[in-house]
């Protein structure tokens, strides 16, 4: 069982512990080396929990909190999301080298055609003042020598319940790029034996991007909508770094004129 901090034993047997500590560390340039010895290990026996502790601390403590699903949504929002990657912590940090076709958080997979393995895909902790997202996720490329490399975002079965063509799909993103590179976004609705397909281009003049799919324009059948994903298509990736700080989705309802 945790120990609680706040009791009056475990407040002085720590002021204890710290002021031995302190001395030891004071006194280490002259203390007996089979003492000193003995001292560094029970150090070393400390020091890996301290820092778990202080690493898992530091995360769970930081702002925005893990599990956050705090952003903008239009009016009339009728169903919303953030991915797992950009949400919650993730088992797996990241893939190094990350190879064409590996899930990262269940949500996410990595699609490209680049035969060397200078590809990486990791989670980071967001801190910003102006972050939303708890996580972030980093794309760096070193040499790509392949025709194309995306990001695949599965979106629940919840998203297709109830879609109708007056509906708008909004994709808004917070993305950084170490070097200027354009980015497709592109709508997937698989209705029945069709696929429905919107192609967007993420603007680029700020790193806050949104578009918004518009399915009054496309092919959809509204009572065999079954599945979405979200594919973002990243254009001459080569020598190149993209920290996607936050992702979400937004469905709502085309206003009436």
């Amino acid at each position: 069982m945790a120990f609680s901090p706040h009791a009056v034993l475990a407040r002085f047997f720590n002021r204890r512990a710290v002021a031995r500590w302190r001395l030891a560390a004071n006194a280490a340039d002259t203390a007996d080396l089979t003492v000193l010895g003995q001292q560094q290990h029970m150090a070393s026996q400390l020091l890996r929990p301290l820092q778990r502790l202080t690493e898992t601390a530091e995360s769970r403590l930081a702002l925005p909190r893990a599990g956050s699903t705090t952003f903008p949504r239009p009016p009339g929002t009728d169903w919303s999301w953030r991915p797992k990657p950009w949400r919650v912590r993730l088992p797996e940090k990241g893939l190094a080298p990350a190879l064409s076709k590996t899930r990262l958080g269940g949500d996410l997979r990595i699609f490209h055609d680049c035969k060397n393995r200078q590809i990486s895909l990791r989670q980071i902790r967001n801190s910003g003042s102006s972050d939303l997202a708890p996580f972030g996720l980093s794309l760096e490329v070193l040499r790509f020598t392949g025709d194309y490399l995306s990001l695949v975002i599965e979106v629940p079965p919840a998203a297709c319940e109830g879609l109708r063509k007056k509906h708008l799909i909004r994709l808004a993103a917070v993305i950084e790029r170490e070097q200027p590179t354009k980015i497709d976004a592109r709508l997937n609705i698989l209705n029945g034996p069709n696929t429905e397909q919107i192609l967007l281009t993420l603007p680029d003049d700020t790193a806050d991007t949104m578009v918004e799919f518009d399915l009054a324009y496309g092919q959809l059948n509204e009572k065999r909508a079954e599945r979405m994903w979200i594919d973002l298509m990243i254009a001459a990736p080569h020598m190149n770094k993209i920290v996607i700080r936050d992702l979400n989705l937004a469905r709502y309802p085309r206003a009436e004129i």
